[in-house]
């Protein structure tokens, strides 16, 4: 074998190596998972990220034939937990399922030590869903045009709760004192649990959370529902007018759902990951829980049009809090 010939069966060789090499990550859409998958939960337990990725991560586990494995990591309005996911390894084995509070973030709290944007890759919308807002039955409202009323009579009089400085219920609840000319008095409190506390206690009069947290007591006879937040009723509240049909026409404010995953993680992954929950988000039963239980209105995005959702969340909210000087806790 002459020379050249063999040199050029040796670089042909090495080639093929390094082929080989990449292999697994590329491979990975046909073979993932593995090993046990991590899903990244930014809160504690309970609310309504976790069970959310406690029902999937058990229908994965019972169709894909691996362990996905939840991990609470609460703080920072969810931007500790997000962080860990953003530096973790992109190699198809941590998620991170995030809040609307993602889209806050970026702007609420100064020096994030990741970009939001960048350093997660989107994969799906799973749901939006309104907010509610609720006062106790002893309290004289009966819509929210009675609160809109007794605020302009006596303007910072009229106590609104809220589960922290920054929420989208606060920034809410911004943008309709200032779409509606009056002005409450804004009370944040650490989470929902202490909030929805002290609205069954009549110690603040009115409260605005997700469907899912205020909506069992709603049904319960303790609270009033006076409105949700989106342009249309909720599907668990479905005798509650929005508030665009209380004088707010064209007002829309959303809680939402995703799922993202670490820069870089394998296109095969993302693809096959987004697919099996494609199908699991399709699934009759799970559909009827998300809907009716937690208030959810079902989107199951492509990644792209998550992305999009998400830019377009951050500049609008981002305003909200600039031009209003608001500050996290």
């Amino acid at each position: 074998m002459d020379q050249p010939t063999g040199r050029r069966r040796f670089l042909k060789n090495l080639t093929a190596l390094g082929a080989l090499a990449s292999l697994p990550a590329a491979a990975q859409g046909v073979n993932w998972p593995t090993k046990p998958v991590r899903f990244i939960v930014p809160f504690p337990p309970g609310g309504t990220t976790d069970p959310l990725a406690r029902l999937v991560g058990a229908r994965l586990t019972a169709t894909l034939g691996q362990q996905f494995i939840v991990d609470n990591r609460p703080g920072a309005s969810g931007s500790l937990g997000a962080g860990i996911a953003a530096k973790s390894t992109p190699d198809g084995y941590t998620f991170l399922f995030v809040f609307d509070t993602h889209a806050v973030n970026p702007t609420l709290i100064p020096n994030l030590p990741f970009d939001t944007v960048k350093d997660l890759a989107p994969v799906m919308l799973i749901s939006t869903a309104p907010n509610a807002i609720v006062t106790n039955v002893s309290k004289p409202y009966k819509n929210f045009g009675d609160v809109v009323k007794a605020a302009k009579a006596k303007p910072d009089t009229v106590t609104l709760g809220s589960i922290g400085s920054g929420s989208l219920g606060h920034l809410t609840m911004t943008l309709v004192q200032q779409a509606g000319g009056f002005k409450i008095v804004h009370i944040p409190y650490k989470g929902g649990g202490p909030m929805t506390v002290d609205a069954l206690g009549g110690q603040v009069e009115l409260a605005i959370g997700t469907v899912a947290l205020l909506s069992p007591h709603v049904k319960g006879g303790k609270l009033r529902a006076l409105a949700v937040t989106g342009d249309k009723r909720s599907q668990a509240m479905p005798d509650v007018p929005a508030l665009a049909e209380q004088g707010f026409p064209g007002f829309s404010a959303l809680g939402w759902w995703g799922i993202f995953a670490p820069a870089g993680t394998p296109k095969p992954v993302l693809d096959k990951f987004h697919a099996e929950l494609t199908k699991i988000f399709n699934q009759p039963d799970l559909r009827k829980q998300l809907t009716e239980q937690l208030g959810m209105d079902l989107a199951v995005s492509s990644p792209e049009a998550l992305q999009k959702f998400l830019v377009g969340e951050i500049a609008r909210w981002g305003k909200v809090v600039r031009e209003n000087n608001i500050r996290s806790e």
